[in-house]
């Protein structure tokens, strides 16, 4: 998903790096910025940062933060002007990868931001996590939490159905034939909506793509492959498949997202094919449900079974900070167990860190094994060289279940898209 996408889809859900796109505000913890004691803040985790900030200056006494929040569009337009402008806070929300203005390559590139690879935490962040918060091999943004996407099954449905998640693609289309056959659809699915058409794609694409290549994305960037050469084409097929063999309840793209959460959580449907911050969403459509995320599987041996998990939007420090100490101090103890657990309780996701002593809940058990086993790739769109591409294969999925495009056709556009670069 993409990170621009996650951007909006965190704007609106949650999804741990679901971004609140309300309005922001500035809240002074003391008088002065930039002073030894005072440290300058610019956010996007609004409702969940508050915590944070308090932990941080209870832990500091006499230290106070000067912090706005404010929603994921209005932001991005603003950070990149402010540090060209050299007015920019010594702490900022940057997300993953390379999706928008915010991003840790955007910003890495012309030297907006410290290197924070000599801090003891970079070193332990997960590979697939790493890989996102970096810039040439240098770690620029610190990822405090992380999302997955899977099935997502109700469980009283489920046992209503006599049912029982499947871990093999065969039986997926059994489990999608017999669910249809008792008159309850598998999985609800909102195409309305144009950012939920990637969430099965990419549970698909992270088994059946990167399960046997994890240097997949490094042989896109060189030139060596393409998505229409490539296993994106099998798992673009297998997506095509689910429909075909009615996974998914009727007409799909006359149903928005907030109407696929109602059909999950009222067992119209025994589930849906999302990330984990519906889960709370469905709980609160059915307060005595039981929700459990699962992989998506996409080939006979579970053993290769992969689940998208993606990194979230962290923090990083600015280049030129008025107060570099104080800003490291705040990343680090936003990077330790107790800041890290604060935002993944709030956020409902899980910490980017193993051993963080964080009570996972036991709907999120899978994913948590899959990302301690390093099971698990980031969401493809957090390495494309643009936008764009996900843009495309938004919109032409919608046009391949409304039968005027191909698998082959979004694919070859999608080529044309990355080919284009930055």
């Amino acid at each position: 998903m993409k990170t621009r996408t996650l951007t909006a889809l965190v704007a609106t859900t949650t999804a741990a790096t679901l971004l609140a796109a309300c309005s922001g505000g500035t809240k002074a913890g003391g008088s002065g910025g930039g002073g030894s004691k005072t440290l300058t803040l610019a956010s996007v985790d609004q409702g969940s940062v508050e915590d944070v900030v308090k932990a941080f200056e209870k832990a500091n006494p006499g230290v106070k933060v000067r912090y706005t929040t404010s929603g994921a569009d209005q932001y991005q337009q603003q950070i990149r002007t402010q540090l060209a402008s050299g007015t920019a806070p010594d702490v900022m929300s940057v997300w993953p990868g390379n999706g928008n203005p915010g991003a840790t390559y955007v910003l890495a590139k012309p030297g907006y931001l410290r290197d924070l690879s000599d801090q003891a935490w970079a070193a332990k962040m997960p590979q697939a996590i790493k890989s996102v918060a970096q810039y040439q091999s240098k770690t620029y943004t610190a990822i405090f939490g992380q999302n997955g996407i899977g099935a997502v099954y109700n469980q009283q449905a489920m046992e209503k159905a006599g049912l029982t998640p499947p871990d093999t693609w065969t039986k997926l289309l059994a489990f999608c034939r017999a669910a249809k056959a008792k008159g309850t659809p598998a999985f609800a699915l909102g195409i309305q909506d144009n950012w939920v058409t990637q969430l099965v794609l990419y549970s698909l694409v992270a088994t059946a793509v990167y399960g046997p290549d994890r240097d997949f994305d490094q042989k896109m960037q060189a030139g060596q492959t393409t998505f229409a050469q490539s296993p994106w084409a099998t798992a673009l097929d297998k997506y095509v498949t689910m429909e075909k063999t009615g996974c998914f309840q009727k007409n799909p793209l006359g149903t928005n997202y907030e109407a696929s959460q109602q059909l999950a959580a009222t067992g119209k449907t025994l589930g849906i094919v999302q990330g984990n911050w519906v889960i709370a969403l469905l709980k609160q459509k059915n307060p005595q449900g039981t929700f459990t995320l699962k992989a998506l599987p996409a080939t006979d041996e579970p053993s290769q079974t992969v689940i998208p998990a993606a990194a979230g939007a962290g923090y990083g420090v600015n280049a030129k900070a008025k107060n570099p100490q104080l800003a490291l101090k705040f990343v680090d103890f936003v990077m330790a167990p107790e800041g890290m657990n604060l935002f993944a309780k709030k956020q409902g996701g899980l910490p980017s860190l193993p051993d963080t002593g964080f009570a996972v809940d036991p709907s999120l058990t899978e994913l948590s094994t899959f990302i301690r086993a390093n099971r698990t790739v980031p969401f493809m769109d957090q390495r494309w060289p643009n936008p764009k591409v996900q843009q495309t294969m938004l919109s032409g999925l919608q046009e391949i279940f409304s039968g005027q495009s191909t698998p082959d056709k979004l694919l070859k556009e999608m080529d044309t898209d990355y080919k284009a670069g930055s």
